[in-house]
Parts: structure tokens; C-alpha cells; sequence
């Protein structure tokens, strides 16, 4: 059952007759989506082989996104377990559509865990340039770094602390950012039930003013010229609007940018801000202290279950003005190649020419017995909490070296020696994902 008291707000933000068709959506099927991991080979191989286990449409705004059918059961599939796939609430997609990374930049996910938007931004990226995935619960980010596994990302850093620590760390280093802020989860009813149970307009008050702060962090670690994106999975104003209008008017050289709406998708409101977010909340009761509104809060977005097929979700896309500049920044003492005797004999039994060579290019860290082949120009860790500094290639041994699961995740079979070919269909491969034993013997490929 839906809050009485957000029941009647929705109600005034909307007008009747909106709140209505509103309403009926929460009786409708929620949408699922998942994202094709363009780290795992071609969008059109994926489509041809999946068209037998899922019946999929495009999702609008994300390029490799997808809704499938309530029928299926993706999450059960063979290729689920090897990242092929991120499932993935459809609006969801929305905010780091907008981020926009690029190959060797240097970019921060602020609130990362799961990792559905993080592993977005690795697939932009395409290995290339530094992704610092953070989560500030340990329990959620040990999840955090399992998807970053699974989905084979081989540049990220992920770090569990709080978003002052990691200012602290990374005092304007960022080209992007992402901000998908901890909110109160109004946008979610439909699909979690217990987020209703758990809704209070207090939580609403206390999650805004706690976005805020984490906004203020954000502002401090990007770069002139950057852009950042903050979203929230709620229809609260004074967690959207509000926020925006707030963090704006305390830093003029930050501006709110144009970028293309989809069908269904609605822009923000101003007069919320001052209706609702100023009414409601405990930031200004004094008339005299009030925040004005941001300027163009029509740039950014609003995406409502009733007017498109997801759930809700709220993205403001902003930059820094000025130019990037060049900064220098103190590097992790990294060791070279040609110190890994163990790895170099594995390579030389197992891989193909392409992995030997970015091999022989990489820079690598060692935690006790594991090593890492980390991202170029790794920044000093120091005084991080770091689960993952980069590709976790596998464990040294007295004499030998022992790959990890997370390097075969990231591998084409032509990248290695020893192939063994398996239909996702073979019940040997769901008997291994099981935990039983794999009794096939790989074949040489020629190499």
C-alpha cells in the first residue's frame, strides 16, 4: 500500500487527473531490462544467439539496453554467469547514458554499489583511462567488486569510503562523475514493495540533506571543464529539484546542460522547487534564507512509469566551467613485466600474441600473493580502503603462477592457447555452475 502522505503530495504535484493514470500504473507489470556487455563481443552475435532464450526490444536511451519478457529468466542463464549481461531496471540506464565517458579519462562513481551504472561506464570507457567505483557500505561493495568481476572490467579501482574521505584523496582529479545519490526510493514502489513500507517524509528530509553533503564532495573532485551527473531513483522535489537548485546556488561556476530527452521522458519543474521542496522541507524555514531556483531546472529530467516503460528516476546533467588542465598527482610504486618470472611462464605456455603484449606493456601490484595488473598511472592508494586495485590476474605460487577467475572473465577465446567449446545449452556448463566438476579436455588452437 502506497504512503497516505506521498499518495497526497503525487496528488498536488500532478493534478488529478495525472495522478490518476499515475496511480494506475502501479498495477501494471514492471519492466525488466538487461545491458549487453560490449566487453564480451558483438551486440549482433549476443542478439542472434539470445533470440531463442529472451525476447527482447530496445530500450531507447541505452545504447546496448533491452527490455525482455516477463517469461524469461535471464538471471538463470549461462551467459548471466559470464557477464555477457547486466539485468538492469530500464531508467536505471538513463544516468550514465548522460555521463558520456570516454576512453583514458579519469572518472569517479560516486555510489556505486551494485554496479549496474558502474559497469555502464566501464563498457564507454572500453579499458582504457582510470574508473574509481566507491561504495561506502562493506557489505554492498564486496557486490560491488563481484559485478565489476563478473562483467570482466579490467580499469577499475574499487574503494569502499566515504565520500569525504575520498575527496580527501582525489581533490579535483575527475573528468566525470556520477552521483546516483542514496535517496528515498519513492521511484522503487512499484518494483520494491518494502521501499513503500519504509517511505517517511523525515526520510525524505534526512536523504536530501545527505545528498547535499555528497554533492559538495563531488564538486571538490571534479575538474574544470568536467561533467557531472546526479540522479536519484525518487519524485520527491526537494531530493531533485531541490538538491540541483541548492548545490547551484552555492557554486556559480557549475551550470545545469541541454542534452536530448526521449519520448516520455518529462523535464524538471521549478515551480515544484518552490511549491513543494521549499514547503517541505527543513533546510529553510526562514523565507529570508531561502536558496533561489536554479536557472534552465527544464534541462534536466524526470522519468515517470506512467508516461514511459520503466520506473522512476530523476537525471540533472552538469559541467564545470573552465578548462581541463594538466595535473600532476603522486603515482602507486607499481612493478614491471619483467619482474613477474611466474606470470611470464604461464603466458609463454597459454595466451596469444595480443594478451603477451599488453602483458608486456602493464604496470602491477601485488597484495600478499595476489597480483594485479593495474590501470596506467595508478594514483597513490595510500590511505584508501581498496577492494580491487585493477585486474586481479591471479595467485603467485612458489615456482608457478595460478590465473583467477576474474582474468578468464575478461578473455576471448582467442586470446589463450587451450580452447574448450561449450554450447550455453550443455547441461556440463549448468552442472559446473553448480559448483561440480568441468571433465572436458581443452583442444590447441593452432596458436
Amino acid at each position: 500500500m502506497l504512503p497516505l502522505a506521498f499518495c497526497e503530495r503525487m496528488r498536488r504535484m500532478l493534478g488529478q487527473a495525472e495522478y490518476e493514470t499515475f496511480l494506475k500504473s502501479y498495477d501494471e507489470d514492471k519492466y525488466q531490462g538487461l545491458r549487453f556487455n560490449i566487453g564480451k563481443g558483438k551486440q549482433e552475435d549476443f542478439l542472434a544467439l539470445a533470440e531463442e532464450a529472451f525476447s527482447l526490444e530496445k530500450i531507447p536511451w541505452a545504447e546496448h539496453g533491452f527490455y525482455y519478457g516477463a517469461e524469461a529468466a535471464p538471471g538463470k542463464h549461462a551467459y548471466h554467469e559470464a557477464g555477457v549481461y547486466y539485468i538492469q531496471e530500464p531508467s536505471a540506464m538513463a544516468p550514465a547514458a548522460y555521463l558520456q565517458a570516454r576512453p583514458g579519462e579519469r572518472v569517479l562513481d560516486l555510489c556505486a554499489a551494485p554496479g549496474g551504472k558502474t559497469t555502464q561506464i566501464a563498457a564507454q570507457m572500453r579499458g582504457e583511462g582510470l574508473l574509481v567505483t566507491n561504495e561506502i557500505h562493506p557489505a554492498r561493495v564486496r557486490i560491488l567488486s563481484e559485478n565489476v568481476e563478473r562483467m570482466g572490467v579490467r580499469n577499475a579501482l574499487v574503494t569502499n569510503a566515504a565520500p569525504a574521505d575520498l575527496r580527501r584523496h582525489f581533490g579535483m582529479f575527475f573528468h566525470r562523475i556520477m552521483v546516483d545519490a542514496p535517496c528515498s526510493g519513492e521511484g522503487m514502489f512499484r518494483k520494491q514493495e518494502m521501499a513503500a513500507d519504509e517511505w517517511s517524509l523525515e526520510n525524505v528530509r534526512t536523504c536530501a540533506a545527505r545528498q547535499d553533503e555528497i554533492l559538495e564532495e563531488a564538486y571538490a573532485m571534479l575538474l574544470p571543464g568536467g561533467r557531472m551527473v546526479y540522479s536519484t531513483c525518487t519524485f520527491a522535489p526537494d531530493e531533485n529539484e531541490g538538491s540541483i537548485s541548492r548545490f547551484l546556488a552555492i557554486h556559480s561556476d557549475m551550470h545545469l546542460v541541454e542534452v536530448p530527452k526521449y519520448e516520455g521522458m518529462s523535464p524538471g519543474r521549478a515551480d515544484w522547487y518552490e511549491d513543494f521542496a521549499i514547503r517541505e522541507s527543513a533546510f529553510a524555514p526562514d523565507p529570508e534564507e531561502v536558496l533561489p531556483v536554479a536557472e534552465h531546472l527544464e534541462r534536466s529530467i524526470r522519468l515517470w512509469p506512467h508516461l514511459l516503460h520503466g520506473e522512476g528516476h530523476f537525471v540533472a546533467v552538469m559541467e564545470k566551467d573552465g578548462a581541463c588542465p594538466l595535473i600532476d598527482y603522486k603515482l602507486e610504486k607499481t612493478a614491471t613485466y619483467k619482474e613477474q618470472k611466474e606470470l611470464q611462464k604461464f603466458a609463454k605456455d597459454c595466451l596469444a600474441k595480443d594478451w603477451m603484449e599488453t602483458l608486456a606493456q602493464g604496470q602491477y601490484l601485488t597484495f600478499g600473493e595476489q597480483l594485479y595488473l593495474v590501470p596506467k598511472d595508478m594514483p597513490a592508494l595510500k590511505g584508501l580502503k581498496v577492494l580491487r586495485p585493477g585486474l586481479h590476474l591471479g595467485t603467485l605460487k612458489k615456482n608457478r603462477f595460478e590465473p583467477s577467475h576474474a582474468w578468464a572473465l575478461t578473455l576471448y577465446k582467442e586470446d589463450v592457447r587451450h580452447v574448450t567449446d561449450l554450447s550455453s545449452k550443455d547441461e556440463t556448463v549448468y552442472a559446473y555452475l553448480r559448483g561440480e566438476t568441468l571433465r572436458q579436455t581443452a583442444s590447441r588452437d593452432g596458436i
